[in-house]
């Protein structure tokens, strides 16, 4: 598994492409891992600040990643300012728990297991995103059965 160290300033995006703190990373370190640009990362940065992440779209043929205002804060740096990070391939390459709820779903109703097996990793991570924030474990599997259905709908009239 490929493991990088890089020094450069932290950009930001203009405000019209998003505004985002990030970090570039060229093309020939993320053409090394074996699912290229798809490849989810864990990003350490200065030592201090560690997440899950995932490559985005320079527009030059390289890559960068985004910096949450957040973790930029915890930095205690300014735009411009020099940083260490390392990224490495997150061992989870979905890059995200599995609430328990949708883990106990899955193993008990094969449709639903299908249906979220035949999902690519973005459409999983944003299942998962989306019922997170819901308390209502009635409420979680209501918005699970309602998003597998539209995946399933959608896969039927493409």
């Amino acid at each position: 598994m490929p493991h990088f160290r890089f020094e450069q300033p932290v950009q930001q995006l203009d405000k019209q492409k998003g505004g985002y703190y990030y970090l570039k990373v060229d093309a020939s370190y993320v053409n090394q891992y074996e699912k290229k640009r798809a490849t989810r990362l864990i990003c350490t940065i200065d030592g201090k600040v560690s997440y899950a992440c995932g490559l985005n779209h320079y527009g030059d043929g390289n890559y960068f990643i985004i910096l949450a205002t957040r973790n930029f804060k915890k930095l205690g740096k300014n735009t411009g300012d020099l940083v260490s990070f390392e990224i490495s391939e997150d061992p989870n390459p979905l890059g995200v728990e599995i609430p328990e709820v949708l883990q106990v779903l899955l193993d008990q109703d094969s449709q639903a297991k299908a249906t979220y097996d035949s999902m690519t990793d973005g459409r999983k991570r944003t299942l998962i995103y989306t019922i997170k924030p819901v308390k209502d474990i009635d409420r979680q599997v209501q918005k699970i059965l309602s998003f597998l259905e539209e995946h399933r709908m959608k896969k039927r009239s493409s």
